[in-house]
């Protein structure tokens, strides 16, 4: 009855979401943007209710990048989340991103953002090598191309990093339907941003009082 402590749960683990910025997601091929976008909804939404420790990080947000994802700066208003604007692609290499990262004090870190093959990798593979329990949520990054995108999660997975996807990510934490405290916005989440699975739960949901 006892489950894995390889499961990540509401309170064991921080997120890092990375460059999740107009100019990056311009070039990036390897997920439609539609698709990226609403995964990457399905994270901050899952993170909000759960309370995790979530850090957004920029690169050259006002002279390049430009602003966040709006399903980002919706869920993680700029004016009260700190976001940590960087000049270093590996946002470990940040002294204050650094900083904001491990004092969380969580040991299990999981990553999200643009592009996998650089900005990702750098801060996955630099977090294991500090020992912490890494994660990657694939299906909310993106890179230049589809081999770009699936050598870096073939080089991450090699070193020991976990992949996974955002709607695993939200199930992984929600666990038990029986916990009424979130049960009902991690549905609507779903019913929103969930694709085919959001339209699954609002079917059920309305047959039901047929």
């Amino acid at each position: 009855m006892k489950p894995s402590p390889k499961l990540l749960s509401p309170d064991n683990h921080a997120l890092v979401l990375i460059d999740f910025e107009g100019q990056m997601a311009f070039a990036t091929k390897s997920i439609s943007m539609n698709e990226l976008r609403n995964n990457v909804a399905v994270l901050c939404g899952t993170s909000k209710i759960f309370n995790v420790p979530t850090i957004v990080t920029t690169v050259a947000e006002s002279s390049f990048s430009g602003p966040v994802f709006p399903e980002i700066e919706e869920i993680y208003p700029i004016e009260t989340s700190d976001y940590i604007d960087r000049t270093t692609m590996n946002t470990w290499e940040d002294e204050a991103a650094y900083k904001a990262i491990v004092g969380t004090k969580k040991q299990k870190l999981v990553f999200a953002g643009l592009w996998t093959g650089v900005c990702i990798v750098g801060p996955a593979l630099s977090a294991l090598e500090e020992n912490y329990d890494v994660y990657v949520i694939t299906d909310a990054c993106g890179d230049v191309s589809d081999e770009a995108h699936e050598r870096a999660v073939q080089r991450m997975i090699h070193s020991g990093v976990k992949p996974m996807t955002s709607i695993q990510y939200t199930l992984e934490l929600q666990r038990d339907w029986a916990r009424q405290e979130t049960y009902t916005a991690v549905n609507d989440l779903m019913k929103k941003y969930g694709s085919s699975y959001g339209l699954g739960i609002h079917y059920a949901k309305n047959m039901i009082k047929h």
